[in-house]
């Protein structure tokens, strides 16, 4: 009997290491690249290796549908005078909807063909900086204070209504503590919960797990304290392991203190590849389907791969791109100023 046991147990063990999966040496990438002239793009959404959707400056709206061979572009206006500069979009899977930084903020449902115009909020301070849905229903955008806390309104209803929570239901910003407008990943949902960061005078981590009703915030590593330092952007690859990567965009050369990463949900965090290579970053994704053993991250300094969770890396593009976002385990799209990218790595 005992002999059985050990059988299956071997036998479990040996499966067990042959369906773990082994991350790819990548060292160089091939890039197709299509010259968008007329924005700076911020944010986009992947939906395969055809189809892309893009917003940037401008009120410039785009999208292909046939890999990048062709692209159906609009500009948006506001009262004919106001000129839209969107940083966030996102999607609940049936609709798109796109969110500018500045006074007025303005979120559009955009992709009918008629843009329409769901949430504004007009104020001095008023700036967003990140969007997504956790559902088909429940959605979340963030920006910087106009209070004393983060902006962040929530839907519902698949993004026809929002809702600004109050203050006195979220933790309390410090002075100078905002956020980053530059890659759209500064907030990650999983399920229910959702991670927010942040930068400026704080570097921390906010999150919930009730679709924004409830909220904490923790402490990270990450260099703060100026207005140009913090987290820029963050990724998780299960409910447990994440990554945030930033700097100093003013001092796009530094390694020390601009990654670290977490195995208890966000708790607490640990830096890697401390003074190593990669320096400033603008966003950082995990390859689908790596076991968050692969990961990537671009900025303005090239792009940047990890086979080994983040611990160490190479430098396999020098472009420069604001954002990454994969369609698939092998396709990814990137986008930057007055750019797009796509890479293969089948």
């Amino acid at each position: 009997m005992k002999r059985f046991f050990l059988l299956i147990f071997t036998f479990v063990f040996l499966y067990s290491c042959q369906k773990e999966y082994q991350p790819r040496n990548i060292d160089s990438i091939s890039l197709q690249k299509f010259k968008i002239d007329t924005t700076s793009i911020r944010a986009i959404h992947a939906v395969d290796g055809n189809t892309l959707y893009y917003v940037g400056s401008k009120g410039d709206i785009g999208k292909t549908t046939d890999g990048g061979k062709t692209w159906n572009k609009q500009y948006v206006r506001y009262q004919d005078s106001i000129v839209p500069h969107f940083r966030s979009m996102a999607s609940n899977g049936s609709e798109m909807y796109a969110l500018s930084v500045a006074n007025p903020a303005l979120l559009y449902r955009i992709n009918a063909g008629n843009p329409t115009i769901v949430y504004k909020e007009e104020h001095e301070k008023v700036f967003y900086d990140s969007m997504k849905f956790f559902d088909e229903k429940n959605g979340i955008a963030m920006g910087d204070p106009t209070e004393d806390c983060l902006s962040i309104i929530l839907t519902h209803d698949g993004g026809n209504t929002w809702t600004k929570i109050p203050c006195d239901q979220l933790p309390k910003a410090a002075e100078g503590e905002a956020a980053f407008a530059a890659s759209n990943t500064n907030i990650k949902v999983l399920g229910k919960t959702a991670w927010i960061v942040t930068g400026g005078a704080k570097a921390r981590v906010f999150k919930t797990t009730d679709l924004g009703e409830t909220w904490k915030v923790y402490e990270t590593p990450i260099v703060q304290g100026g207005s140009s330092q913090g987290i820029y952007s963050v990724d998780f690859a299960d409910k447990n392991n994440g990554f945030i990567i930033g700097g100093n965009y003013l001092k796009e050369d530094e390694n020390k203190a601009n990654k670290a990463i977490t195995t208890d949900g966000g708790k607490t965090w640990t830096l890697v590849a401390e003074g190593k290579y990669p320096n400033y970053k603008s966003c950082v994704q995990y390859v689908p389907n790596s076991n968050g053993k692969e990961v990537f991250a671009v900025g303005k300094t090239g792009v940047s791969y990890s086979n080994d969770g983040g611990h160490t890396w190479k430098e396999v593009s020098k472009e420069g791109y604001y954002i990454i976002q994969f369609a698939n385990h092998n396709t990814a799209w990137l986008a930057g100023n007055r750019k797009i990218g796509k890479i293969s790595l089948d």
